[in-house]
C-alpha cells in the first residue's frame, strides 16, 4: 500500500474518485476517471453487496440513493469501500464496523430546519419550534 501513498491515490487509479470540473461557478460534467476497469467493477460489484448488509454502507447507500440515484450511490458506496480496504491493509487491522446511523445523523441536523418550515406554513403550531 505505500506504493499509492494515501487513499486518494488508491482511488484515483482504481477510477472511483468523484469527477470534478467547474469553471467560473458553473459545474460541469464531473464523470469519475476510467482508472483500473477490473478493480472498478469488483468494487461496484462488492457495494451493491454491501447496500444488503446490516453496515455502514447500509447506510450511506439509503442516504445518497434518494438524492443521486441507484449507480451514482453504487460509485460512491464503492469509493469508500475502497478507502476501508486500504486504511484496513495499511494498518493490518481486521474490519470493524462503527455502526454509523446516516439516516439518523441527517434527521438530527435537519430536524430544526423542518420544523420551522412546518411551523411556517401552520402545519405546527408556533410553540413546538420554540
Amino acid at each position: 500500500m505505500d506504493q499509492f501513498g494515501s487513499a486518494g491515490n488508491l482511488s484515483s487509479w482504481a477510477g472511483m474518485c468523484p469527477g470534478n470540473n467547474e469553471s467560473a461557478g458553473k459545474r460541469k460534467s464531473g464523470r469519475a476517471r476510467k482508472g483500473n476497469g477490473t478493480v472498478r467493477r469488483i468494487l461496484c460489484e462488492a457495494a451493491n453487496s454491501a447496500r444488503k448488509t446490516k453496515s455502514q454502507f447500509k447506510g450511506q447507500y439509503q442516504s445518497l440513493v434518494i438524492r443521486r440515484g441507484h449507480k451514482r450511490t453504487i460509485v460512491a458506496v464503492g469509493h469508500k469501500l475502497l478507502r476501508v480496504i486500504f486504511s484496513m491493509l495499511k494498518k493490518n487491522q481486521p474490519y470493524y464496523d462503527p455502526g454509523i446511523d446516516y439516516e439518523a445523523l441527517v434527521v438530527k441536523r435537519n430536524a430544526p430546519r423542518w420544523l420551522q418550515a412546518l411551523a411556517k406554513f401552520g402545519y405546527l403550531p408556533q410553540a413546538v419550534t420554540n
